[in-house]
């Protein structure tokens, strides 16, 4: 399939799942506000999706994907399906033990997590009952990614790349259904993601059942390949948990710096996720099954010349994204979230944390886009080695500047190890003769830094001139934030087309059938 044409079909789905998102937490702000029950639920909400990046996303796609399209490239359909129907069987015992324990463990966990919650009472209770609700999700959700796993290397992207929309929809519902006060609305968002993660699950088993691969129960057995699977999956499962560390290293932290200050964070990072879901996580849902195909294939050239497009794709939409966020980051807040309990104090705390979340943003993508070439190439030492690095870094950081920036400083020093982080894989990948910019992205890429920067400066002076309307009624206030980032994105196109940074006759890769094309 075109690579380019699988980016834009994963960044469709999941633009609008991130648009739908922002709707669900503009409803959030609105009605719980930066309040502890807000605290409560988004440790309940983060702390399956933390396990969920561990078994799923992190480790497990990361392991099975480029297995499963090797069986599927040199045996056919019938020894992938044997395999990924063993996988699934390994995964959905395990998740159901750990379940279990944590379930039953979860008042320690919940002290752990969010030791800051005791300071007030009744807090670190109802963080305990929220989790238990919504922890279960785990299950679903990670089976759900074994699934996307199994349909992305058939170069099926659409409906695993449309699941979170189920997700925001849910809670949505929820939301407006079920909130008739702050308290019940944290408990309706709790039990919405228990029924988000079944409706996600079937789903997609209807879709794998369309394209002739369900993956069905069978009585769970370590077989060689679901053996050597394990094996490559224990290294990313330790350094996913490296980043995952991190995350929740901040909110430990933030819990302990004010009352508010995990809500802050999360609203920020909320923010950050559009551009790197759209972006990062696009291109690199598409890369691993590409690579692990084309390496499989023995085609090293082909997979190069897809490292490069990715990365160009990346950089083109990821730059003026980062410096939009970090120009009218204030405005943005503004308009998004203050509203109701969200009051504009939150606003402006917010709106720093997301400007520290920016800097950090090409390198949060950049690590998307390069960690897909060491695990196609079934490496998953190295990149636990480099997280391990950065997210020691994380942790310095995080002591020091906290102490001086406070929930501002948190958000920095994840941006600076996340650089630390990117700049290490790059450069080994470089070093290996891996990956090599070719000589259309070493043209491009610094055209594309001068057409964002540029951009940047037009944003700040029509910003200066808007900022009356930021000051009016809602109305005025999202009219003032529509017309500057529509004037962005077009001063940005038409600025890269001159300078060389992109040209429109690449679109015409989108209407190209896959048929025609044999490389990405």
């Amino acid at each position: 399939m075109n690579f380019l044409r699988a980016i834009v079909t994963v960044s469709g789905f999941t633009m609008l799942s991130r648009i739908l998102g922002f709707l669900r937490d503009i409803l959030i702000a609105s009605v719980l506000g930066a309040s502890s029950i807000a605290d409560c639920f988004f440790v309940a909400f983060r702390f399956p999706n933390l396990f969920r990046r561990l078994f799923a996303e992190g480790a497990f796609s990361a392991a099975f994907v480029p297995m499963f399209s090797a069986a599927l490239e040199k045996h056919g359909r019938h020894s992938a399906k044997t395999f990924a129907d063993g996988a699934f069987s390994i995964l959905l015992v395990s998740l159901i033990i750990f379940i279990g324990v944590v379930e039953l463990f979860m008042p320690l966990v919940m002290w752990v997590l969010a030791p800051g919650f005791d300071a007030i009472p009744g807090k670190m209770a109802l963080a305990t009952e929220l989790s238990r609700i919504a922890f279960p999700y785990l299950i679903f959700i990670s089976l759900v990614s074994l699934q996307s796993g199994v349909l992305n290397s058939l170069n099926r992207f659409a409906a695993a790349a449309a699941t979170p929309i189920l997700l925001n929809l849910t809670l949505i519902t929820a939301l407006l259904g079920f909130a008739k006060s702050q308290i019940l609305a944290g408990y309706a968002l709790s039990w919405g993601i228990f029924a988000a993660g079944v409706l996600q699950f079937a789903w997609l088993r209807y879709h794998c059942k369309r394209e002739g691969l369900p993956v069905s129960w069978r009585r769970p057995e370590l077989t060689p390949e679901i053996q050597l699977l394990g094996r490559r999956i224990l290294p990313v499962i330790f350094g996913a948990s490296l980043y995952q560390i991190n995350l929740l290293i901040g909110t430990i932290l933030a819990s302990l710096i004010s009352d508010g200050a995990v809500s802050f964070l999360y609203y920020a990072d909320r923010v950050t996720q559009l551009p790197l879901g759209v972006v990062g996580i696009a291109v690199s849902t598409a890369l691993l099954p590409t690579l692990s195909q084309q390496l499989a294939a023995g085609n090293e050239t082909a997979a190069m010349r897809s490292q490069n497009r990715g990365l160009e794709y990346a950089l083109l939409l990821t730059l003026p994204a980062t410096v939009a966020l970090y120009i009218i980051s204030e405005p943005l807040i503004t308009v998004l979230f203050e509203r109701g309990a969200f009051s504009s104090t939150d606003s402006i705390a917010t709106a720093w944390a997301l400007m520290a979340y920016s800097t950090g943003l090409p390198a949060y993508v950049l690590i998307r886009v390069l960690t897909p070439g060491f695990f196609a190439r079934e490496d998953t030492s190295t990149p636990v080695k480099i997280a391990a690095v950065a997210m020691i870094a994380n942790i310095v950081l995080n002591l020091f500047l906290m102490q001086i920036w406070g929930h501002i400083g948190i958000a920095i020093a994840a941006s600076i190890s996340a650089w630390i982080n990117a700049t290490a894989l790059g450069w080994i990948l470089h070093r290996r003769k891996q990956f090599v910019l070719d000589k259309r992205l070493s043209n491009r890429w610094p055209r594309i830094v001068l057409a964002s920067l540029l951009m940047g400066i037009i944003l700040y002076f029509a910003g200066e001139l808007l900022a009356p309307w930021f000051k009016n009624d809602e109305f005025y206030r999202s009219a003032a934030l529509l017309v500057l980032v529509c004037f962005g994105i077009a001063f940005y196109g038409l600025i890269a087309q001159i300078l060389g940074a992109a040209h429109w006759r690449d679109l015409k890769y989108l209407f190209r059938k896959s048929s025609e094309v044999t490389n990405p």
